[in-house]
């Protein structure tokens, strides 16, 4: 009986581990949209912490630009992640979609960024951006 009690305990540690070392990596998954309903959204945008998906102009040199829309993440999958936009976008106007953590503000749940600013920042993995870009249609 304490083998069958110390295997089942050693097989359920061992796929906790597994689990915990294949955790999905922060990405984002988005397609070139109409925005002309006020809103960009993403199918799916994995976060590792709860934060934000913030949408930023861009261009073709993609850096990222004034944040004219944001929604709230949690940690994990999340999907068909809708931002609202607060400023005009037209079609042909391309947009950064980026995870930012909710980090270093005043007030959690408060969507703190402003370009350049540390609070609720751009998250980085291996140096990198988790963005993706998509043309308003």
């Amino acid at each position: 009986m304490k083998t069958v009690i110390l295997a089942t305990c050693l097989a359920m540690t061992a796929s906790a581990a597994l689990a915990a070392g294949h955790a999905m990596a922060p990405m984002i998954e988005a397609e070139d949209q109409s925005v002309a309903g006020g809103t960009v959204s993403a199918d799916t945008v994995v976060a590792g912490e709860n934060g934000w998906l913030v949408v930023h102009r861009t261009d073709a040199e993609m850096a990222p630009g004034v944040v004219v829309g944001h929604a709230p993440l949690r940690e994990g999958e999340n999907l068909d992640v809708a931002a609202i936009l607060t400023e005009p976008v037209a079609p042909g106007d391309m947009l950064m979609l980026m995870v930012h953590a909710e980090d270093g503000g005043v007030a959690t749940g408060i969507f703190e960024y402003t370009l350049g600013a540390k609070e609720d920042g751009p998250v980085r993995v291996d140096g990198e951006l988790v963005m993706n870009v998509i043309t308003a249609q």
